[in-house]
C-alpha cells in the first residue's frame, strides 16, 4: 500500500468532501481516502498494482477540483 497527498485549490463547500471521497472509494485499488476541508488536501491510500497516483489525480480533476501538486 502507498499513501499520497494532493493539494487542491480551496474547497468551497463541505459537500465537496463527500463527492471526492465517494468517487475515490469506488476506484479499484483505493483502500482509503480522506479529504480535509480546511486545508483542501486529499490523502489517499492505494495499491499501486491496481491504480496509479496519476489516475487518482485525474479522477479528482474530472470531478472539477484542480490539483495544485
Amino acid at each position: 500500500m502507498t499513501t499520497t497527498k494532493f493539494q487542491l485549490e480551496p474547497l468551497t463547500c463541505p459537500s465537496c468532501i463527500k463527492k471526492i471521497e465517494t468517487k475515490l472509494g469506488k476506484m479499484d485499488g483505493v483502500e482509503e481516502s480522506k479529504v480535509m476541508f480546511n486545508s483542501s488536501k486529499v490523502k489517499a491510500t492505494y495499491n499501486e498494482e491496481n491504480v496509479s497516483k496519476e489516475q487518482i489525480k485525474e479522477t479528482i480533476e474530472k470531478l472539477g477540483y484542480p490539483v495544485i501538486n
